[in-house]
C-alpha cells in the first residue's frame, strides 16, 4: 500500500511539530500485516521564520525521511491541489490519499459550493492518474474563528454536507470513497495550540480519524490506540 497525506497547515506542520502524519506512521508500524509506503513529493515543515516549507526540524528527529514525504503546503487548499494532484498520484504511484482540505479555502478563497467543486475536481483528476485509488476525506473541522464569524461557521457546515454528497455520488467499487468521521471529542482549545493547529493530543485524533475508517471499512491495519493517561507517580516511602 502506497499512502499519500494530502493537506494544508494541519497536515504539513511547522517547525518543532510531530504532525498527525508521524502518529500514523506509528501507527502504520505497529499494525499495518503487508508491505507499506507513505509517499509524496515534498518531505519538509513551514518555517514561520522564513515563511516557506524549508523546515526538517520535526519534533523527533528519528522520524524516517522516506516517511515524511506528503503533498500538503501552508495555505493551500483544495484549488491548489486540484490542479497537482493527478501528477503527484502518478510520480508517487499512489494507491491510497489521505485527505485533510478545505479550511483554508473557506477562509480565504472560495465559498462553500466553490469549494465542493474543487473537491470534486480533485478526486476526478486523482482518478485520471489511477483509476483504482482510494480516498478517505476528513470534513471540516471549524476554527476558532468560527466561534465568533456566523456566516464562517455557516459556510464549514454547508461545505461538510456537500462533501459528504460528494463522496455519497463519485464513490465507486473501483475507486471507493470514505467520509472520515470527525474526531469524537476534538477540542480547539485544548487539542490544538492556536484554535486551528493540532498539538499532540489533536495530532492523534487525526491520525486516528483516518487509521480507524480505513480499518472499519477496508479492514486495513488495526484501530488506533487511544491516549491513556498518563500513570501516577507512586508514593514514595517515608
Amino acid at each position: 500500500m502506497r499512502f499519500l497525506p494530502v493537506g494544508d497547515s494541519m497536515t504539513i506542520g511547522a517547525t518543532g511539530d510531530f504532525t498527525w502524519r508521524y502518529r500514523l506512521w506509528q501507527h502504520l508500524e505497529a499494525v499495518c500485516p503487508v508491505p507499506y509506503e507513505i509517499v509524496g513529493p515534498r518531505s519538509t515543515l513551514y518555517d514561520p521564520e522564513a515563511n516557506a516549507p524549508l523546515s526538517d526540524a520535526y519534533a523527533d528527529p528519528s522520524f524516517p525521511p522516506d516517511a515524511r514525504r506528503h503533498l500538503a503546503g501552508w495555505g493551500e487548499g483544495w484549488l491548489h491541489m486540484a490542479p497537482a494532484i493527478a501528477d503527484a498520484v502518478r510520480a508517487a504511484e499512489a494507491e491510497v490519499l489521505l485527505v485533510s482540505l478545505g479550511l483554508i479555502d473557506l477562509g480565504f478563497y472560495t465559498d462553500a459550493e466553490q469549494t465542493a467543486a474543487n473537491a470534486r475536481a480533485f478526486i476526478e483528476a486523482a482518478r485520471t492518474a489511477n483509476p483504482h485509488i482510494r480516498m478517505v476525506l476528513l470534513p471540516v473541522i471549524p476554527n476558532v474563528r468560527a466561534e465568533s464569524d456566523a456566516p464562517f461557521a455557516a459556510s464549514c457546515a454547508r461545505f461538510n454536507e456537500l462533501l459528504a454528497k460528494a463522496v455519497a455520488d463519485l464513490d465507486t467499487p473501483s475507486s471507493p470513497l470514505l467520509l472520515a468521521s470527525r474526531p469524537p471529542g476534538y477540542d480547539i482549545h485544548t487539542d490544538t495550540y492556536d484554535g486551528t493547529h493540532p498539538g499532540p493530543t489533536g495530532e492523534h485524533l487525526l491520525a486516528a480519524a483516518f487509521a480507524d475508517a480505513m480499518h472499519q471499512a477496508w479492514g486495513l491495519g488495526g484501530p488506533y490506540a487511544r491516549l491513556e493517561a498518563a500513570p501516577q507517580a507512586q508514593p514514595q516511602p517515608a
